[in-house]
């Protein structure tokens, strides 16, 4: 299959991406063309392991993990963004009609006990009228000028090469170079207004989005400033605290310390982007945990209790 999909390839890249020595290589090139595959190898700085051109194998070596992976990462909310949801049907259709009858059973078992939903709870879903627009310039490698709105609130105009796009949970991004080379990410959310040039790019070579998407991700993460807050949150709190913040929060409450002076209660430290994020959070908690610090913190929770004491005031 590698060498049907990459064509011409060293012993040594074949060893690499099957985990095993150059020598079981040949050994393996040997069995093949002795089981009627016609695979050799040729010696030299060109030579290299290949098949014959017209010779393609079929799905029949598929094992019955590989089918079960195949029918699993389907997503029908992110491909009907895509206007592919109807193709994703017809084409597993195909695919399990190529399938011997034992793996069209392994199939079936797949899709009767996974369903995988990209939407989280009670997320608005975000409006993407220009989708449609930016995956076109994506499949033709088509330049594409928009207004953008920033994180920031300010709108920009720009010229973009789109290289691809991705999907962070339900939310759509795509990835474009502009003028000077710089690459950045884009939230197809915030374009403003879009259309295509008459004009065509070449994507660099080398270009790898899912690592570049790695990449721009983690220094995303790292260039968030980060607040720490200190809980303290009484023995009957944590269903409540599972709700609001996350199941995710349960393994950090049990792991948490006692509080020496108030027996029972534990001093939950937490992290957020903001004062204000943790301040919005936390009034949704009331008076199920308190803030130990930061102080100002602790101010601005103060504040706005007066401030909802007053609104609410009989």
């Amino acid at each position: 299959m590698l060498l049907q999909t990459n064509g011409r390839m060293t012993a040594e890249d074949l060893a690499e991406r099957l985990e095993v020595s150059p020598r079981t290589i040949y050994r393996d090139l040997d069995a093949l063309s002795s089981s009627g595959v016609p695979v050799y190898a040729e010696r030299g700085p060109n030579g290299g392991c290949m098949l014959m051109e017209s010779y393609r194998t079929n799905l029949t070596g598929l094992n019955e993990k590989e089918v079960q992976a195949l029918f699993m990462f389907t997503v029908p909310g992110l491909l009907a963004d895509l206007g592919a949801d109807k193709a994703s049907e017809a084409a597993m259709l195909k695919l399990m009609a190529s399938l011997p009858a034992p793996f069209q059973k392994d199939a079936t078992f797949v899709q009767q006990r996974l369903h995988l939903d990209p939407a989280a709870w009670f997320q608005p879903e975000e409006d993407v009228p220009f989708l449609g627009l930016v995956q076109t310039a994506v499949w033709e490698n088509k330049r594409l000028r928009m207004d953008y709105r920033r994180g920031d609130g300010q709108w920009v105009k720009r010229l973009v090469d789109p290289y691809g796009l991705v999907a962070k949970a339900s939310v759509w991004y795509f990835v474009g170079g502009i003028y000077g080379g710089k690459i950045q990410a884009y939230r197809v959310s915030r374009i403003m207004q879009a259309e295509l040039t008459g004009s065509t790019f070449t994507r660099p070579d080398g270009f790898n989005l899912a690592r570049y998407w790695q990449e721009w991700r983690d220094d995303f993460e790292m260039r968030q400033e980060r607040h720490a807050v200190t809980l303290r949150v009484p023995p009957s709190s944590g269903p409540l605290l599972a709700l609001v913040l996350g199941e995710g929060i349960v393994a950090q409450l049990l792991a948490a310390p006692q509080d020496e002076h108030n027996a029972g209660h534990a001093l939950l430290n937490l992290t957020f982007d903001s004062l204000e994020s943790a301040c919005r959070q936390l009034l949704g908690l009331g008076t199920a945990v308190e803030v130990v610090a930061p102080q100002p913190l602790r101010d601005m929770l103060h504040q706005q209790a007066r401030q909802a004491l007053a609104l609410y005031q009989p």
